[in-house]
């Protein structure tokens, strides 16, 4: 059953829209907090009609301009994605000025982002973004958090978070012991900037 707090926001999300003009709403929160997760979950309680979920990780640096540079070793840190084409995505989005707009995924199977894997047509009055860094304070961060209407920040507790993290890196092709220094080390760095910008969500919501 979907806790009080979460039935709130949906049913605010939903006279949002109602309204008239498009919402783009944003999902962030620490690595393994569940954003894709509960992006879905929001997408398909509003339907494929009204809804579409555009992630953040499409702008993930391509490996073959990370490969053989520190950057490797830190993907997923703030420097490693194309802020700049994620921001352009959104000022597209929110003009909606155009029939169809295709926005990149990213494959896990792969560790790569795909272009153009999403369409988002102009009649569609939700799109739903999630990403670790869309409260990050940074100048190019700042403007992406101008394009969003809303942007909720998703917790989890740190157990559940560091086990779901360690379980995707494995089941993507890590070694266990691997997995485990990755979330403990790179992913926890991103988590302790990402927790820093909590305060400036509008709101904050448990999910588990």
């Amino acid at each position: 059953m979907d806790s009080p707090e979460i039935v709130l926001a949906v049913d605010t999300l939903r006279h949002r829209i109602e309204a008239g003009n498009r919402t783009l709403l944003g999902i962030t929160g620490s690595p393994g907090v569940g954003k894709s997760t509960f992006a879905a979950y929001l997408q398909d309680a509003f339907g494929p009609k009204t809804a579409v979920v555009v992630p953040m990780d499409g702008f993930h640096l391509g490996n073959a301009i990370i490969d053989g540079t520190p950057l490797k070793h830190r993907k997923g840190a703030i420097d490693t994605f194309d802020v700049g084409g994620y921001l352009s995505l959104l000022q597209r989005l929110r003009r909606r000025d155009e029939d169809v707009v295709y926005a990149p995924d990213f494959r896990r199977s792969i560790d790569e982002p795909v272009a153009a894997s999403i369409a988002i047509p102009a009649a569609l009055p939700l799109v739903i973004t999630e990403g670790n860094y869309l409260l990050a304070d940074h100048p190019q961060w700042r403007e992406v958090r101008a394009q969003l209407d809303e942007v909720w920040f998703i917790e989890v507790p740190a157990s559940i978070r560091m086990s779901r993290l360690v379980e995707r890196h494995v089941l993507f092709g890590k070694e266990r012991s691997a997995a485990e220094a990755w979330a403990g080390g790179s992913d926890q760095a991103n988590a302790e900037l990402i927790e820093k910008t909590k305060a400036f969500a509008d709101r904050i919501i448990s999910w588990s």
